[in-house]
């Protein structure tokens, strides 16, 4: 990419040899580039790769078609066709697809955090650990998903998403939904799994602005995260298998009202001494305030 500037520094009368030597090149490497330089098309294909690799390191579960929409919606003219050609000479594939890959299995990522839960799915208080992961169900429009967040001492949801895209964004709106309506004080160590959607370098960046601790499981290791995989398995059970889903929104609503007036409400725990989440929230509250 400096070849173009000795080129251009040269035509203003600056020596190539001066130039070379300040860049840390030789000038035989100037003279081979200007014999067959590269072309505008390959040029042009370098710029789009790099803004490629950007937006698919900010949500590695994007495959051409949302890279495609993303490069659009950033100001690049390039056809979906191009896109895939460029993904396709650099290899960049989604990671939820099977291109590339060898067997059948899903290929983990590396973990970015480490495990600070290690299956110990309690807390002293509240607003010190929260759990989170997705889950997916399908309507007659396609899929929908689901992010969630909780609590570890009251298993209260504090935070989720619904959307019908399973990208860094789904995640990262549930943690700023949870972040805006707790608030909290401390330090909070955020524990998942070692989805795309929570290594992407959006969901760290919510984490590290607001002070949050992120934790990972590990591999193949369902139990790593088993709370909160109780609590999707609760959704399954009493929304998600009670009928044939004929819409998105109609399935988004019943999810927010067994969460929002169920679960969160209405929902009583062995573990919390027979009190729903919120009413155990306030109890420590009330114990709090007359402690103090």
């Amino acid at each position: 990419m400096t070849f173009p500037l000795v080129r251009d520094l040269a035509a203003e009368g600056i020596p190539v040899v001066v130039t070379c030597e300040v860049l840390g090149f030789s000038p035989q490497a100037f003279y081979k580039w200007r014999a067959n330089p590269v072309c505008d098309r390959d040029l042009d294909d370098a710029y789009l790769a790099n803004a490629i690799i950007d937006i698919h390191a900010d949500d590695p579960a994007f495959g051409y078609r949302f890279i495609a929409d993303e490069l659009e919606a950033d100001g690049h003219e390039a056809s979906e066709n191009r896109v895939h050609r460029v993904c396709r000479e650099h290899k960049i594939w989604s990671t939820t697809s099977r291109k590339g890959r060898k067997g059948s299995g899903k290929r983990p990522g590396p973990a970015v955090h480490d495990d600070l839960v290690k299956r110990v799915f309690t807390a002293a208080s509240l607003d010190q650990v929260w759990l989170t992961d997705i889950t997916e169900h399908p309507t007659s429009e396609g899929k929908v998903y689901c992010c969630a967040i909780k609590d570890v001492c009251s298993n209260r949801i504090v935070g989720y998403a619904i959307a019908d895209r399973m990208t860094a964004q789904l995640a990262t709106t549930a943690l700023r939904t949870a972040i805006a309506r707790r608030q909290p004080a401390a330090t909070v160590v955020v524990h998942s799994d070692r989805g795309s959607q929570f290594r992407s370098r959006a969901f760290r960046r919510v984490l590290a602005d607001a002070n949050l601790q992120g934790s990972m499981g590990r591999v193949a290791s369902a139990g790593d995260n088993a709370a909160m995989e109780s609590f999707f398995s609760l959704l399954q059970k009493n929304v998600l298998d009670q009928q044939a889903w004929r819409t998105r929104d109609e399935l988004r609503l019943a999810m927010i009202i067994w969460i929002e007036r169920t679960y969160n409400r209405r929902r009583r725990q062995r573990r919390l001494g027979r009190l729903t989440p919120v009413e155990f929230e306030l109890a420590l509250h009330n114990g709090a305030l007359q402690a103090a």
